[in-house]
């Protein structure tokens, strides 16, 4: 009891404290590529990450070699990383993360496995148009959080704020990479409730190329929010189903808009319908 109570006050008094963490490099071994390194974050809140094989191929039944993957709020790049491996060298990964601190562990990981591996990270949020934002974190050395005062639930303990600069993605995107969105097979968006926001600022671009969609549901999104989370993908022409993990899978299970109520917190993968034939393999 006592070796409780000291923890849980060893934890209160880093969640008030601002430190600056640095990463140590992880090695994984992977059979098609052999030695992939990781820049882990030192912060005592973030979970330790691994890359898999079995991640890596569930890119790859999503995503061609070659193609370009935007990964929104990339955070470290746990995500970032095996997505990159999934397209190759010849393809492209986009990391947004606005959070200053944790960019920098995001920038080491784009250093890494330049082999196999072509990474952008870029330092904004995705927003509906270009300024200065405060998002919320829920602890002083800023692991965890986003745009919070965008959903309606309030009460999300994310005390700490952090100024950070967005910029409208599909205006910079158009302008910046205009020939790359040919090839655009994926984006995927963890923005702590914000996503649907984020879906609203790029209506050509899920209109024009169609790419598959990974969301999230968020925790504290009320019933309508979830809804209209729903909604928007859906009027895109997206089917959207059940994400469990981010390992290799065998099929999907379909999620409808009355569906969104039945677990606090979950992940979705959409799929544009024109595309069936394309992703054929994981549906029923």
């Amino acid at each position: 009891m006592i070796d409780y109570i000291k923890r849980k006050i060893e934890k209160k008094q880093l969640k008030k404290t601002f430190n600056e963490y640095g990463f140590e490099i992880k090695k994984f071994q992977i059979n098609s590529f052999g030695e992939v390194e990781y820049a882990q974050w030192l912060h005592p809140f973030e979970k330790p990450k691994k890359i898999s094989e079995s991640n890596i191929l569930f890119y790859k039944k999503i995503s061609e070699k070659g193609s370009l993957i935007i990964d929104i709020g990339a955070h470290t790049g746990d995500t970032t990383v095996p997505m990159a491996l999934a397209v190759g060298r010849e393809g492209k990964v986009l990391g947004l993360e606005p959070n200053k601190y944790v960019f920098k562990i995001l920038e080491e990981n784009a250093r890494l496995n330049k082999k196999w591996t072509n990474i952008i990270p870029l330092c904004f949020a995705a927003t509906s148009q270009h300024g200065e934002f405060t998002f919320n974190y829920s602890d002083a050395s800023f692991c965890n959080g986003g745009f919070l005062s965008k959903i309606k639930n309030k009460n999300h303990k994310h005390n700490y704020t952090l100024k950070v600069t967005g910029k409208n993605l599909q205006d910079f995107l158009l302008e910046n990479y205009k020939a790359d969105l040919e090839q655009l097979s994926l984006i995927k968006i963890d923005a702590e409730g914000y996503d649907k926001e984020i879906l609203k600022t790029i209506p050509l671009i899920l209109e024009k190329y169609k790419p598959a969609l990974m969301i999230e549901c968020y925790k504290r999104l009320n019933k309508e929010e979830r809804i209209e989370l729903f909604d928007i993908v859906n009027k895109h022409g997206y089917q959207l189903f059940y994400l469990e993990n981010f390992e290799l899978f065998e099929e999907l299970k379909e999620i409808h808009s009355g569906n969104m109520m039945d677990k606090k917190h979950f992940e979705l993968l959409a799929l544009h319908e024109s595309k069936k034939k394309v992703y054929n393999i994981l549906y029923k």
